[in-house]
Parts: structure tokens; C-alpha cells; sequence
């Protein structure tokens, strides 16, 4: 009875707090690479509230250069704003503002503006390369598996870039183990990591081993062929500590005292209001590419398709639903020894790889 009493004192708290603010958030990338580049407007949902995108829609958006240079952006979906690709172009050395007109909830027009941002050379990426990495078993029945993780190498000679961040585009190959239509295809993903480095505080302008990712032996990556495109980026020192700053917030494990996202502001501020908060940053980066394949033997990766057969079936067998909740994978015909059977299954993507990725080859994988 004492216990019951206790944890029956025990009641959920929710904080009553008043949060009716929108708070703009610009996520935006030009580079030197051929456009279109695409700015990203949304509002910020209050505290408690499901988190669903609330684009920021009907704007006057505008990248203007140094050179007096006005250029435009347009909506094409509600909160995304493209550049023309045929009239601008980012260029090294060259500064950027981006300009933004809107309306706020009472339906006021408001403004905001970037700061300045000068689009800053980047050295090439010197190598990008992959070591095994052993697991050891957490208990003594299970068997020795192997990650891959993936290093990088680059170097300044000129002296012209002292702050880095680094994003990736992943392209893995997946076979089924089952005689269906769709059995090989490709999935890709982009990286949501942040990947930073600086060498101002370095006697030489060198980053040797940079751990770039690690791929564990869970996933399907490292069954067949893997492909990872890793762009490297020229930043500021204020670009680089508001990643910074961004990325402790994703490490911590978060605490009441804990610094929280809506106070790491970024790079674009009211004109109207400029106390107001403004969230995101307004990036202007020269980018350089490179892409490596990845082909090995990796011990202890899983049998990811042990639990695709659900059923065995006569061969002649009607099928209620097939197609729409049940999927044969197997089918052993009059062709073959008897018995003769069907093998089904009642998850989709054991018998059509094209529901986790798409049959058509990349343009530049290599066989």
C-alpha cells in the first residue's frame, strides 16, 4: 500500500507556456557549381505542437551580388525558391546577400536580409578511402562482424581555406535473393550528419584521417556495391561556429540546462525587428567532389531477407490479394522436380526491390 501510495503521487508535468511566435527559417546554399540553387523558407512550430513542415509561402526572394547584381528566386512549391539557372551562376570572390519579403501573421510585410557572404575558394579533396573496422561480439555466441569506415585526406597549400564542412550523397546496390522481376536496384540517401573541421589553430594547413563515416554491418549497404559522393566546402569562421554550435546540440544528450536550437541564430536578421530571432543560415561556398567505390567481403553482415517466406502454397493455388497484401517470391514449376510450389511472402519489398529503391543503374555506377 506504502508503494502505491507513492507512485501514485507521481503525475506528468506539463509546462503551460504561451509560445504564439513564428520564427523564420532559411536554409539556403549557392555554390560555383551550374544551379539551380534552392532557399528554403519555413516558419517554426510552437513548442507542443506536431512537427510538420509550415512553409513560409508567397515571398519576394532575391540574391543580390557585389557588383549590384539583383537576381531573382521563384516559388516553385510552397516554401521552396529556385534560381534561374541560365542567368546566375555563384562565383569565387564574389559576395552575396539574400533578400526576403513576406507578410507576418497580422499580414504586415516584413522584411529580412543576410549578412554578407563572400564565396571563398576550396582545395581539391586529396583521397577518400576506407578501412574494415572489427566488432567484437557483445556475447559469446555470436560471431566477429565488420563495419567500414571512411577517412579523408586534404590539403591546402595555398592557404586560402582554414574552415571546412563536409556533406555526402550514399549510392548502394541490393540484390534480392529471390528469382522476381525486380531483384537488383539502388538506393541513395544524402547525409544528415555535420561534418566540420578547421585548421586555424593547426601549424600546417593538413587534415589527414578525417573520420567521415562510419557504415555499420546493419544495413544493406555493404552487401552488394557501395558508392559514397563526398562534397567538401569553403566556410566562414562565423559559418563555422554556428555548425559547431549545431552540431553539440545533436551530440548532447539534452538536459534542462542544455543550450536549445531556437537560440543558435544564424546568418539572416529582421529589418523591421532585428531583435527578433531569425533561424538557419544563408550559405556561400566554392565546392569541390569526389567519389569513391566500395566492393569487399565484410564478415557477419545478416541475412536481411530471412524473414521474407511467410507460406508455402500448391503451385495451382488461388491467391486471394496477390499483388495487394501477399507477394510470391518463389515459384517452383512443372519445369523442376517435384514438389511443385509457390513460396509467398506478405512484405512487399521481398519481392520487388523497386519499394526500397529503383531498378535503373546511376549514370555513374561502375560494373
Amino acid at each position: 500500500m506504502f508503494l502505491l501510495v507513492i507512485t501514485g503521487c507521481i503525475t506528468p508535468f506539463v509546462p503551460d507556456i504561451e509560445e504564439t511566435e513564428e520564427l523564420l527559417v532559411v536554409q539556403g546554399l549557392i555554390t560555383d557549381q551550374p544551379g539551380p540553387y534552392t532557399v528554403k523558407l519555413t516558419k517554426s512550430v510552437p513548442l507542443g505542437n506536431a512537427n510538420t513542415e509550415n512553409p513560409f509561402t508567397g515571398c519576394s526572394v532575391f540574391i543580390d551580388d557585389d557588383l549590384g547584381h539583383h537576381y531573382p528566386l521563384f516559388e516553385t512549391e510552397p516554401g521552396i525558391y529556385i534560381t534561374d539557372p541560365v542567368t546566375f551562376c555563384g562565383e569565387i570572390g564574389r559576395t552575396y546577400t539574400l533578400l526576403i519579403s513576406g507578410r507576418d501573421q497580422t499580414g504586415n510585410i516584413i522584411s529580412y536580409k543576410s549578412q554578407p557572404e563572400e564565396m571563398k575558394p576550396v582545395p581539391p579533396i586529396d583521397s577518400i578511402y576506407y578501412q574494415k573496422k572489427t566488432i567484437q561480439p557483445t556475447d559469446p555466441y555470436s560471431s566477429v562482424t565488420e563495419g567500414c569506415q571512411i577517412y579523408l585526406n586534404t590539403e591546402d597549400t595555398e592557404g586560402i581555406c582554414e574552415y571546412y564542412r563536409w556533406d555526402y550523397c550514399e549510392t548502394w546496390e541490393f540484390r534480392l535473393p529471390y528469382d522476381v522481376p525486380n531483384d537488383l536496384c539502388w538506393k541513395t540517401q544524402n547525409s544528415e550528419v555535420i561534418n566540420i573541421k578547421n585548421t586555424a589553430v593547426l601549424s600546417e594547413n593538413i587534415i589527414d584521417g578525417y573520420p567521415l563515416l562510419f557504415i555499420t554491418p546493419e544495413t544493406d549497404r555493404l552487401s552488394e556495391k557501395y558508392s559514397v559522393l563526398v562534397n567538401q566546402y569553403s566556410i566562414s569562421e562565423e559559418e563555422y561556429n554556428y555548425w559547431d554550435k549545431l552540431q553539440n546540440v545533436s551530440e548532447e544528450v539534452g538536459g534542462l540546462y542544455d543550450i536549445i536550437p531556437a537560440s543558435i541564430t544564424g546568418n539572416v536578421y529582421c529589418l523591421q525587428k532585428p531583435e527578433d530571432k531569425v533561424l538557419g543560415y544563408f550559405s556561400v561556398s566554392a565546392v569541390t567532389s569526389k567519389r569513391i567505390f566500395i566492393a569487399d567481403n565484410f564478415k557477419g553482415l545478416p541475412d536481411f531477407y530471412r524473414g521474407c517466406p511467410a507460406d508455402t502454397v500448391d503451385l495451382n493455388a488461388e491467391i486471394p490479394d496477390l499483388g495487394i497484401s501477399v507477394w510470391v517470391i518463389i515459384t517452383r514449376d512443372f519445369e523442376s522436380p517435384p514438389p511443385h510450389y509457390k513460396v509467398i511472402t506478405y512484405y512487399p519489398w521481398c519481392a520487388d526491390c523497386s519499394f526500397r529503391g529503383t531498378p535503373v543503374k546511376p549514370d555513374f555506377w561502375e560494373d
